[in-house]
């Protein structure tokens, strides 16, 4: 947990790694996951590296690996998972991955082939048996309509003594309207058509689609006609079938089909068992063979970043490596060297450098939200103090400012409790869904958010937009001398504090005899902005404070001097003592002589005018108040003007060597991160006084004119709470109190109804909307509030060579 308040201490370090051992130690660290490798060859073309022949091959293994997958998703195949990750196997078994895949893919590819021509020969039969049913049927209606016509005819009534051709066949449903058009239109009606649809849909052996078919018979004299007519055909796409000429010829053929049709039947049923197993055997191993792959490739792919030393016949690597893990990085180059066979050790060389060095804070479950929120706004800078350990307490704090609910409170908490107890069955559908992984990645920020909203809407008294008399209300009615009649027939009654306030306040939080009062709007809104401000203050007091941290982390007393303490001073001066009148405020007046409280806004107005205060709150006020403004007065000179001086004043000492104003700068900023050493054009050059003054009265004005703004900014607080609170009431007051209104049996009926649209709209509206909404505004206070008091954010994240960090991305 060190490094959570401060970034790990890094180094860079050399490889010296022996061609033969190199695969298995750069194994190693994937499997330890604590180091950054460096691009040795940037220049180099990534088609023009020494392993891009084996990243290829690991690419062609994906693609098979991937085809494989996608028939195990069509034949709706469970994957069997892996719990923990198999070790990247040894380049000797990359041959024997891709003679199985190989294998695997042409056996698969073919079972393919077959299957698809099998189905194209037992859809084509099953269209002949279809066209032969449906042709003896129309034959039949012939038949009976010429033996009408003509007796003593033959039986089957051969379409050639009547010179009539015949074409029968089967197409598409939906075709089947333009193509009845288009024969009749080219034909100019001298063909007879007569149709019938399939009953069940034929499935497209190459699609797999299913799709619904019309037979058709098409009756037509002469040649012409014919050639037409096949065209027509052909240019829908219909399937022509020979169609006999008798009864006894088409019943011959139906038995034949049928015959064939069950033997067909057979091989495919054989051929989808012998493919069903196939994949049942490939779905048990394919999550290991890609995890596999995946590091093969991940392996090669980091070599490709190594430098080769042809004379020593060895690879040099540089990477950063956090300090307290060089033993364990040592230890995996050892058990590389051995895994490997090699005679000559593996060594690592600790670089000074003075590349600017990455950030690394190691976080768990519950911290890598809280540091992904900070990371968001900007990485800190190398060795910065780091804001996600404060942001786990203040963040949920603020947030349940904003939205004290304590039912609404209590269903965020209960739904955080049951992302974070069911994580890992609910991690498997969070990497489908984009939205819900982003809510389920934030199940330890959502939890916290709900348990300080259940306190904050105690300290409201506000659950669900009602107040809860736990305790008993600290005002007595029977004390303000009303009769009962008085009190029944008027509805507005003022109560006097001095007569029924019993002395002794409410436990915690508000009386909730506030609820009945009219003036409750009034009471409350004056309650959370004093709050609001006084929250705010201390908040950004405890960012100046965390700059300190940074300013004597890295040695820098000038910033101390003329940075921290001024600007202590200045916030003290201004806002601290305005936090400290409310305080005074509140415990010097109380109910009984509010008329006589002066106005804050009205007695800091009079401070900055050097005007005496129409109320002394206590002794010797007018003279605190004229040197707390001489005080902030003189801190923004004290700002602005001092450490350019002592700048300008250090350059001219310096005597022997002169450096520019960039080192200068970099020795007296925040920023702890090393820079690239000047150039001998630098070094030479002057200290520029005028462009250390301006970039100094930019930070002073920032400051100051920031002061101001920020605390306007934390009123936020007061404005969203006061609107999630009326917004609860309304739907109080809308919605659910129809129900409750209704005495009888139809308004219990009545009250199932109204109390689902109301628990609809409170979860859509008050608690994902405005939920929302507070969080939104509590990251703003973060991000710009508080971390600009100390926070630079100019630093790079370390990226660490892991297989699994590597795998997790593959699988989201």
């Amino acid at each position: 947990m060190g490094s959570l308040f401060r970034s790990e201490q890094m180094t860079l370090a050399q490889l010296f790694l022996q061609s033969e051992a190199a695969y298995a130690c750069v194994s190693e660290l994937g499997e330890l996951g604590v180091v950054q490798f460096r691009d040795l060859n940037p220049d180099v073309n990534a088609f023009q590296r020494k392993f891009v022949n084996e990243v290829r091959r690991c690419d062609e293994m994906e693609r098979k690996l991937r085809f494989l997958e996608t028939e195990i998703k069509k034949a709706e195949i469970s994957i069997t998972e892996t719990e923990d990750y198999p070790r990247a196997p040894p380049p000797r078994e990359m041959i024997d991955l891709e003679v199985k895949f190989e294998k695997l893919e042409n056996e698969m590819k073919e079972v393919l082939v077959n299957q698809v021509t099998l189905k194209k020969n037992f859809q084509e039969l099953t269209e002949l048996k279809h066209v032969l049913v449906k042709t003896r049927h129309f034959f039949r209606e012939v038949e009976v309509q010429s033996q009408k016509m003509q007796t003593g005819m033959e039986e089957g009534l051969r379409a050639d003594t009547i010179g009539l051709g015949i074409i029968a066949g089967v197409v598409e449903q939906k075709k089947f309207p333009s193509f009845e058009r288009m024969l009749w239109r080219v034909c100019h009606g001298k063909a007879f058509l007569r149709h019938a649809d399939i009953e069940t849909p034929l499935e497209d052996p190459v699609t797999g689609y299913h799709v619904k078919k019309s037979v058709f018979v098409i009756f037509f004299q002469g040649s012409q006609l014919k050639t037409r007519v096949k065209r027509i055909c052909e240019g829908f796409h219909a399937n022509i079938y020979p169609s006999p000429e008798s009864q006894t010829e088409c019943q011959e053929m139906i038995e034949g089909v049928n015959t064939r049709l069950q033997d067909l039947q057979s091989v495919l049923n054989q051929t989808e068992d012998h493919r069903y197993r196939a994949l049942q055997l490939a779905a048990k191993n394919i999550k290991t063979w890609f995890i596999k792959v995946c590091k093969i490739k991940a392996i090669y792919h980091t070599l490709n970043l190594f430098d080769l030393d042809v004379t020593r016949n060895c690879l040099i690597a540089e990477c950063w490596c956090p300090v307290v893990d060089l033993d364990q990085i040592q230890q995996a180059l050892s058990l590389g060297t051995e895994r490997s066979e090699s005679t000559v050790p593996s060594i690592l060389h600790i670089v000074e450098t003075d590349h600017s060095h990455p950030t690394y804070n190691r976080t768990n479950q519950f911290t890598k939200a809280y540091q992904a929120i900070v990371n968001a706004y900007g990485v800190a800078n190398y060795r910065e103090v780091n804001p996600a350990p404060y942001t786990i307490i203040t963040f949920p704090f603020l947030f349940s400012v904003m939205f004290g609910d304590g039912g609404h409170g209590l269903v965020m908490a209960l739904f955080g409790l049951w992302m974070c107890v069911y994580q890992k069955s609910l991690a498997a559908s969070a990497g489908n869904n984009e939205m819900w992984g982003t809510i389920y990645a934030g199940r330890y920020v959502v939890l916290p958010m709900g348990l300080f909203s259940i306190y904050s809407g105690l300290i409201y008294n506000d659950f669900f937009s009602k107040s809860l008399n736990i305790f008993g209300s600290s005002f007595n009615v029977s004390g303000a001398e009303y009769s009962n009649e008085t009190i029944r027939h008027n509805e507005f009654l003022q109560l006097a504090p001095e007569s029924t306030f019993s002395g002794s306040p409410y436990p915690l939080g508000f009386d909730p005899v506030w609820r009945l009062a009219s003036n409750e709007l009034t009471f409350t809104n004056s309650f959370k902005m004093k709050l609001s401000v006084i929250f705010g203050v201390i908040h950004m007091m405890f960012g100046v404070f965390l700059s300190l941290l940074n300013h004597v982390h890295f040695n820098k007393l000038l910033n101390i001097i003329c940075e921290f303490i001024p600007q202590v001073l200045f916030l003290t001066s201004m806002f601290g003592y305005l936090v400290i009148m409310i305080f005074i405020k509140w415990f010097i007046f109380s109910a009984a002589n509010s008329d006589k409280a002066p106005s804050l806004l009205i007695t800091i107005i009079n401070m900055f005018l050097f005007k005496p205060p129409p109320e002394q709150l206590y002794a010797g006020q007018q003279i605190v108040q004229t040197v707390l403004v001489v005080i902030v007065i003189l801190c923004v000179p004290w700002m602005l003007a001092i450490k350019p001086l002592v700048l300008l004043s250090q350059s001219r000492k310096r005597v022997v060597r002169k450096p520019n104003y960039q080192a200068l700068v970099n020795e007296n900023e925040e920023d702890s991160t090393m820079v690239e050493p000047a150039s001998d054009s630098d070094k030479n050059q002057d200290f520029d006084f005028s462009d250390v003054f301006i970039r100094q009265a930019i930070h002073t004005i920032e400051y100051c004119l920031g002061c101001i703004s920020n605390t306007a900014s934390y009123l936020r607080l007061w404005a969203l709470s006061l609107a999630h609170a009326e917004l609860s009431a309304v739907l109080w007051r809308m919605v659910l109190r129809i129900g409750l209104k209704m005495d009888s049996y139809i308004g219990s009926v009545v009250l199932v109804g109204v109390f689902a649209f109301w628990a609809v709209l409170t979860i859509a509206i008050l608690l994902i909307m405005e939920g929302l909404s507070a969080f939104l505004h509590a990251l703003r206070l973060h991000w710009v509030e508080f971390q600009n008091k100390f926070y630079t954010g100019d630093g790079h994240l370390f990226m660490p060579f892991s297989f699994r960090a590597i795998l997790e991305a593959r699988e989201e």
